[in-house]
């Protein structure tokens, strides 16, 4: 396989850049907690980080993003990992954040991760769903993309659609739009809930506890000193079909795909949750 080295191309965007950087995790990343459990290697090439006992594990982006187009391959904990939570997220700091989360919840062996996704907008979530995958992730690098522009965001996996959630402030509902995020990922031990509502605890003989990270990439608008990479909220570069991108029919088929053969809960159906009704959004067409 060749290497993935490390690039930022600049593209022309309305007298202002589009920036695209991939590959090394020593030029986009800080490690942020674990004494060490974090670890870069091949050159930047592969990030990995594990969980034991006494600690997890974290890092973050140098930058912040304010809409972009972001992967990263993932392979996670193999084998037990009931216990563990893997996240991936793009978060904004302070009491009335913004995020858009991918969570995989451990399991036992032989059991399927469950992948849990929210979005948060000022400080509130509560706006779950979960799913099985259609492969093992703890097998090889799969890839877990978040597409978040001005109308729309696409939680996707190896290039198939999972989750739409639609910009409905006109009915409403507060859409992460205004705050630039920093992308996240952490390790950790959630026993008390992750697997089975906190019935199966993390058995530490399993430690440590391992996940790796590769071939990020990001299509964004970087947001620094107050301004953003790009100077206008209507790009019309070729480059940068994602800030208004939206899900075509092919794409719509396999959103229905993964919905109706691997979701497993889904807050829009949850009356019990939501007696008096449910939220605005669920009827957005």
């Amino acid at each position: 396989m060749a290497s993935f080295a490390y690039c930022l191309l600049l593209f022309p965007l309305l007298g202002s850049f589009l920036m695209a950087a991939c590959g090394n995790f020593n030029q986009h990343f800080d490690i942020k907690w674990g004494d060490g459990r974090a670890k870069i290697l091949n050159n930047g090439e592969l990030l990995t980080l594990s969980l034991d006992k006494a600690s997890g594990s974290g890092f973050e982006s140098k930058n912040e993003y304010l809409f972009g187009n972001i992967d990263m391959q993932l392979k996670l904990v193999p084998g037990n990992s009931a216990g563990t939570v893997t996240a991936y997220y793009l978060k904004s700091p302070g009491t009335t954040w913004d995020e858009i989360d991918f969570e995989f919840l451990g399991n036992l062996s032989g059991d399927p991760y469950i992948l849990h996704t929210n979005v948060f907008s000022q400080g509130k979530g509560n706006k779950e769903q979960q799913f099985y995958l259609w492969f093992d992730p703890t097998a090889d690098f799969h890839t877990y993309s978040i597409l978040w522009n001005p109308q729309r965001i696409i939680f996707s996996v190896d290039g198939t659609p999972i989750r739409e959630f639609k910009n409905s402030e006109s009915m409403g509902v507060p859409f992460p739009k205004n705050q630039a995020m920093r992308i996240h990922s952490s390790l950790w031990n959630a026993d008390d809930w992750a697997t089975r509502g906190g019935l199966v605890k993390t058995d530490w003989t399993q430690a440590p506890f391992t996940a790796s990270y590769r071939n990020f990439k990001a299509d964004a608008c970087v947001w620094s000193n107050g301004a953003s990479s790009c100077s206008s909220n209507s790009p019309s570069s070729t480059t940068s079909t994602w800030f208004s991108q939206k899900l075509d029919s092919t794409s719509q088929e396999k959103l229905k795909w993964v919905q109706n053969n691997y979701m497993i809960y889904n807050y829009c159906t949850d009356s019990k949750r939501f007696p008096q009704g449910i939220p605005a959004e669920c009827n957005a067409s």
